[in-house]
């Protein structure tokens, strides 16, 4: 699983919606891992806020097939079945899956 840190470098927002559209667009691997912080306020927060949007446009218009917010793993927030579904990708991540408010993984 390939890790992505779109917040490395304290980016706007639109940038890192920018990244997040060439990620999709060039990346091969099925189930990816993207590191968007998770600031309450701020630009960590926005930049959340932003990816959760992004990936719930993405996945209605069949770009993306589901994304998956970290924070799924340690609160009933709809994603149950989405999280069995993908449970074979999920489980290549190295730090294993466990509640991080801080990621969201897209499956491609």
């Amino acid at each position: 699983m390939k890790i992505y840190n779109i917040k490395g470098d304290m980016p706007t927002v639109q940038l890192a919606k920018d990244r997040l559209d060439m990620i999709i667009k060039y990346e091969k691997e099925k189930c990816i891992k993207v590191i968007h912080g998770y600031g309450s306020t701020g630009q960590g927060g926005q930049i959340k806020e932003m990816v959760h949007q992004w990936a719930n446009q993405k996945m209605n218009a069949g770009i993306i097939k589901a994304y998956i917010p970290g924070e799924a793993f340690g609160h009933l927030l709809g994603f149950d079945y989405t999280i069995k579904t993908y449970m074979q990708l999920l489980k290549a991540d190295p730090e294993g899956l466990r509640s991080n408010e801080g990621i969201t993984y897209l499956i491609l």
